[in-house]
């Protein structure tokens, strides 16, 4: 097999592998963003047990995300930082503040 042969195929196969992170990085960030949507609604009716479970579960998502993503994304970095503030919050059960954070997170995850 000639050299410039072997080197179409591994760029098509890298090609398929970014395309792939890139994927699967979009799903988790889609998870990410309706686990904080419904994390951002629980926390307006105080509902902090809510609150806090689905943070937690953006949060899994929005670091599998940031993981998978093919570039480093500071938005996605900001909103992990956000999610982490708000499960600290929730804990203590101040849903007020951690609704705030989660929406600033939201706003991050949207960019």
């Amino acid at each position: 097999m000639k050299l410039t042969h072997k080197i179409m195929i591994i760029s098509v196969l890298l090609g398929v592998a970014s395309l792939t992170m890139a994927s699967d990085a979009q799903e988790h960030l889609n998870s990410a963003i309706s686990h904080a949507e419904d994390a951002e609604i629980h926390g307006r009716a105080g509902h902090t047990d809510a609150l806090l479970e689905h943070a937690q579960e953006s949060l899994t998502h929005a670091q599998a995300a940031y993981k998978t993503s093919p570039e480093n994304n500071q938005h996605l970095a900001a909103s992990i930082k956000l999610l982490e503030e708000a499960i600290s919050q929730a804990k203590q059960d101040h849903a007020e503040v951690a609704t705030g954070q989660v929406r600033e997170a939201l706003s991050h995850m949207r960019r």
